[in-house]
């Protein structure tokens, strides 16, 4: 049985790398699915597709339309959602993204950081599953195989 699995999270280094990795060590049937990781395709998509806006703020409210189109269709098919939060970045797109995965009844994993415990409390409630690395949620999803 092959699961797909959405990886929600920064984009600013490989941390999904290091997933397929591990799923790959583990043998793990897994496909991933992400939001656009190239950081300047995603501000641009909006302008790419619908041309040039008049300002940065039409800018920005195209290419979320654009954006938010693309991980909604990609969520939607996927049967896990894996959420990472860092320490060094703003996580306001990893916390939409579980959100959304939690109000989608998808089986959620939250990968966050001792540091990070107080203030995703609520959201760490919510998921199915909270762990401190993204070898402990690939356990977990290796579980469902046993």
């Amino acid at each position: 049985m092959e699961l797909i699995v959405y990886l929600a999270g920064q984009i600013h280094d490989n941390w999904r790398d290091e997933v397929e990795q591990i799923a790959q060590t583990k043998q793990l049937p897994l496909t991933f699915v992400s939001p656009q990781t190239n950081h300047d395709r995603s501000d641009d998509i909006g302008e790419a597709i619908l041309g040039e806006q008049p300002g940065d703020l039409y800018k920005d409210d195209a290419a979320s339309d654009v954006n938010n189109f693309r991980t909604q269709v990609l969520m939607q098919k996927a049967d896990i959602v894996i959420a990472l939060f860092g320490e060094k970045y703003k996580q306001w797109n990893t916390a939409m993204d579980a959100s959304t995965a939690i109000a989608m009844n998808k089986p959620t994993i939250l990968v966050r950081p001792t540091s990070l415990i107080h203030p995703l409390k609520e959201l760490s409630n919510k998921a199915n599953v909270t762990v401190e690395t993204v070898e402990q949620a690939l356990e977990v999803i290796a579980y469902i195989y046993e």
